[in-house]
């Protein structure tokens, strides 16, 4: 691998033309394509390759001769290294400018979407310190810039994983995308941890004792913090739990997971409350007058990670949606049922669909909570689900609300919204090349209308986007 790389030529004094996928910067040298990350539009570099095909190259930048006009000093000390705020370096609006594109470039190319009803981006007004939950991991092997001072094996880490090396976590001193105290509480853990001799997990050889620590937070000022260890025995966990109620009041809900499987996922595995509430709550306030809104969040709930701007996405899907009070609407893959009981006092029934059953149970719980008997919500495939039958018993949808996982609808899910045909679809998309491709199917019957892109996740690639889809006479 060396050798081959070593190969590669350096690419000398090429301007970034682009932002491009995946977080990356796209330069052109003599029609070839290359990706290159941590730079900016404008930038001119001297290019090192370290991948080659036919079509397109990857490298990394060496060695900087001008700075683009778009660059801005980065916030977070872990930039360059921690893959999550690739684009931390590039001024907002500029952010915003690419994410515009971005969402365009994919609905005309790859969808042959009519663009011209597409309305400027909304973007954040919090770009730091927005997000409302962070899932960190412990690792006894830490990502180091300089390994060579020390035996990376004997470093265990508490932060992120460093993209495309499952084993390997960066030690995070400071992160920028959650308010205090999260990174006061992270640093704590770290540090008793250490100070005790708690062993961090090996997902190489699976062994270890701290595995996961999760922290969420509402705009009311309450905080869950979840550690995940991958042992029945709690003697070495409940003095750390002890120690953080102790130094963080804040903390309204404590909670613990034993992890004894092979992989970090924990939506199977029983939650286990050790001081506080099972849940936390979130307040989200009405669309044009209606009631305010409280959401239970527990351990396995789904919220929009940036709460101020799901307030805006949630209006725009209800001014798109342009609801009648004698309305029948599904929402469909509705999570929590979020988007449901923001839209439910402005139609005459609701009926939410979701394949995990645990949100499901929240849906209904938050329904309840809300004071909302014109609810119903099923859990299941919803490939399985949405059959002619199911809407015979439930009531033939004037509006359906749609939005999918990033692999976007399955073929059958489209079929059966072509054959009920709603006066309306207002499809909610966290990938826009996968919304493209079921654009594209549903224009049998179907024009597209208003498109509104909505920026959740300042300083990363990803964008979310809403478009109107009209029944055609």
């Amino acid at each position: 691998m060396g050798r081959r790389n070593r190969e590669l030529p350096l690419l000398e004094r090429v301007e970034i033309a682009d932002a491009g996928a995946e977080g990356m910067a796209v330069a052109k040298v003599d029609g070839l394509v290359v990706f290159v990350p941590f730079v900016v539009p404008g930038d001119i570099v001297d290019i090192q390759l370290y991948k080659k095909k036919k079509s397109y190259a990857e490298g990394r930048a060496v060695q900087f001769h001008s700075l683009s006009p778009l660059r801005v000093d980065a916030v977070c000390p872990h930039f360059g290294v921690c893959g999550g705020c690739k684009w931390q370096t590039m001024s907002y609006p500029a952010q915003l400018e690419a994410k515009q594109r971005q969402v365009r470039d994919n609905l005309e190319r790859l969808g042959g979407v009519d663009c011209s009803q597409m309305r400027p981006i909304c973007g954040s007004e919090q770009i730091y310190y927005y997000r409302n939950k962070l899932e960190f991991t412990f690792s006894t092997r830490a990502w180091r810039t300089n390994p060579g001072e020390r035996d990376e094996h004997e470093l265990g880490a508490l932060g992120f994983h460093i993209p495309q090396l499952f084993d390997k976590v960066l030690p995070i001193e400071h992160c920028a995308l959650q308010t205090d105290p999260s990174n006061a509480i992270r640093l704590a853990v770290n540090d008793y941890a250490v100070s005790h001799g708690m062993l961090f997990y090996d997902i190489r050889n699976h062994t270890g004792y701290l595995r996961n620590l999760v922290v969420r937070n509402t705009s009311l000022g309450h905080w869950m913090v979840i550690v995940v260890v991958a042992d029945t025995d709690t003697t070495p966990l409940l003095p750390l739990l002890d120690m953080l109620h102790e130094r963080f009041p804040e903390i309204t809900s404590l909670q613990y997971i034993v992890n004894q499987k092979m992989n970090d996922s924990y939506a199977d595995l029983e939650v286990h409350t050790y001081i506080g509430e099972d849940h936390i709550e979130e307040q989200m306030a009405g669309y044009a007058g209606g009631r305010p809104l409280h959401f239970i969040i527990n351990p396995k709930s789904f919220y929009q990670t940036n709460s101020a701007q799901a307030q805006r996405l949630y209006s725009f899907v209800a001014e798109l949606a342009e609801l009648k009070p004698t309305d029948t609407l599904y929402d469909l893959y509705t999570g929590t049922g979020t988007i449901a009981l923001f839209l439910a006092d402005k139609v005459r029934k609701v009926v939410g669909i979701e394949y995990v059953e645990e949100a499901i149970a929240d849906a209904r719980v938050n329904a309840a909570r809300n004071g909302f008997s014109n609810t119903t919500f099923y859990a299941g495939d919803m490939a399985k689900v949405l059959t002619e039958e199911f809407i015979a018993a439930n009531g033939r949808p004037d509006v359906v609300v749609t939005d999918p996982p990033r692999a976007g609808m399955h073929e059958k899910v489209v079929a059966q919204l072509l054959a009920t045909a709603p006066r309306k679809i207002v499809y909610v998309s966290c990938n826009p090349a996968t919304q493209a491709r079921d654009l594209k199917l549903l224009a049998e019957r179907y024009d597209v209308g208003r498109i509104q892109p909505v920026d959740m996740f300042p300083h990363t690639q990803h964008v979310e986007n809403i478009a109107e889809l009209i029944l055609r006479p």
